[in-house]
């Protein structure tokens, strides 16, 4: 396991830090306002054990699919063929959509998430760089 890592680019490493802390923070942010809408609606927004693992499981989906593009664009750039990087980018995109469908099919499915909570990390580390790319141009 070591050895996977001794691999990855500094870079790669120090983004998928950066991703994992933004969507830790979404996730903080969504707990919060499920307890808020949970304290107005109660019979309708759930706020327990279940929205906590929704949201961490989400959370760990959303920073491993970050990592793996990471990783596809480390190998990607040492590649000497336009044609195999080009190959290896799509087959890491389906991959990678793959896990995320099977993610959401999961968190739908199994009565031990809330499915809001476990799919809307997912949105998070592009929503965060989103974010922090208007907060960096002006």
């Amino acid at each position: 396991m070591s050895k996977i890592f001794e691999q990855v680019q500094p870079a790669v490493k120090k983004e998928t830090i950066r991703v994992a802390a933004m969507t830790f923070a979404g996730v903080v942010l969504m707990w919060i306002l499920f307890f808020v809408l949970h304290l107005t609606m109660p019979e309708q927004v759930p706020f327990d054990y279940r929205v906590f693992l929704g949201g961490i499981a989400g959370g760990l989906v959303a920073v491993l699919n970050f990592f793996f593009m990471g990783l596809t664009v480390q190998k990607v750039a040492s590649s000497t063929s336009e044609d195999a990087a080009r190959m290896s980018m799509r087959a890491s995109y389906s991959r990678r959509m793959l896990l995320q469908m099977v993610w959401v099919v999961i968190a739908v499915a199994a009565p031990c998430f809330q499915f809001a909570a476990g799919i809307a990390p997912l949105f998070f580390p592009s929503c965060g760089i989103k974010l922090m790319g208007i907060l960096k141009r002006n």
